[in-house]
């Protein structure tokens, strides 16, 4: 039995397909199949049933698939900490960040991150968060940049900035006629919102609910910039990110839509990096917090926070 045997078990226990298996494992299919029969052989017993239409795994394939991820991910951890001990800031650095914060937070983070570690080579993975919170756990990923609280059990988390909402509303909406505006004003309004999965739409609703704000359930958006789409039709108001909506790149004042702040206490969310406890990347995941910490873009939202309220839950 090695390493190779149980990263091609549990290649097929993910995928539930030898083809798809095989090219993960960048290997050709028959190889793969043949290998695992081989295994089966040694084990003694049947780990995957096969058929024509499908691969189904048999309890016991089950069984031995979860403990071979977790000998993997400590086989990879002992690679990685051997690495790390030779250069803790160098080498893979395979990083998830939630869509809210990835096109708009990186293209300042990543050249702050070559520069405070240069021999780093960041790997970004983007996602919702409980996929990156899985993937880390899975040892799949280094650390992820999210907004918190989440699930935390096992993972150790540096809080990198809050972040401000703002509010976005059609151009010919009343509220945009304000300079900033308060939550209770948007008591009954329509608020549109993100799809299930999407932390943000979770600490938006929160926020709605504290002052009477009503969702505009006839459609959820997949994306921010769907959202803008909606908003600049006058299908409603939504809250946003301030770096979604100020960051260049990302959503500004136009003909069609108006960006106004909210006045204090203010709506926001804790932007954090999450890694886990003893990883061998923990000190380049406080890199990465760090760099976030020290971007010129986020001094405004920083300022901004000294009065906000508490974070969006």
């Amino acid at each position: 039995m090695n390493l190779r045997d149980l990263r091609y078990l549990v290649a097929v226990a993910d995928r539930r397909h030898f083809g798809r298996a095989a090219d993960a494992c960048h290997v050709s299919q028959p190889t793969l199949s043949t290998q695992l029969h081989k295994f089966e052989d040694y084990l003694g017993v049947k780990l995957v049933e096969r058929s024509n239409r499908r691969v189904l795994m048999t309890p016991v394939g089950e069984e031995l698939a979860g403990r071979a991820r977790r000998i993997l991910q400590e086989s990879d951890e002992l690679v990685a900490a051997a690495r790390a001990a030779r250069d803790p800031l160098a080498g893979e650095f395979r990083v998830g960040v939630i869509p809210t914060v990835g096109p708009y937070l990186l293209p300042h983070l990543l050249p702050a991150l070559r520069e405070a570690a240069p021999g780093l080579r960041p790997q970004l993975h983007e996602d919702k968060t409980d996929r990156l919170l899985a993937r880390l756990h899975a040892g799949e990923l280094d650390a992820v940049l999210l907004a918190v609280p989440v699930p935390a059990d096992g993972l150790q988390q540096e809080v990198a900035f809050r972040e401000p909402f703002v509010l976005a509303a059609p151009a010919d909406h009343p509220l945009a006629r304000c300079r900033s505006v308060r939550i209770a004003q948007l008591h009954d309004c329509p608020v549109l919102l993100l799809e299930e999965g999407h932390c943000l739409r979770d600490q938006a609703l929160e926020v709605c609910g504290t002052v009477g704000a009503r969702e505009a359930g006839e459609f959820r958006a997949t994306s921010l910039e769907t959202l803008r789409q909606m908003v600049a039709s006058g299908a409603g108001v939504t809250l946003l990110p301030e770096l979604a909506a100020r960051v260049n790149g990302g959503i500004a004042n136009g003909s069609d839509i108006a960006i106004r702040p909210f006045q204090a206490p203010a709506p926001s969310r804790d932007i954090a990096v999450l890694w886990r406890t003893g990883a061998a990347r923990e000190a380049a995941a406080r890199v990465l917090a760090r760099c976030a910490r020290g971007l010129p873009v986020l001094r405004t939202a920083r300022g901004k926070s000294r009065s906000a309220g508490p974070a969006a839950r």
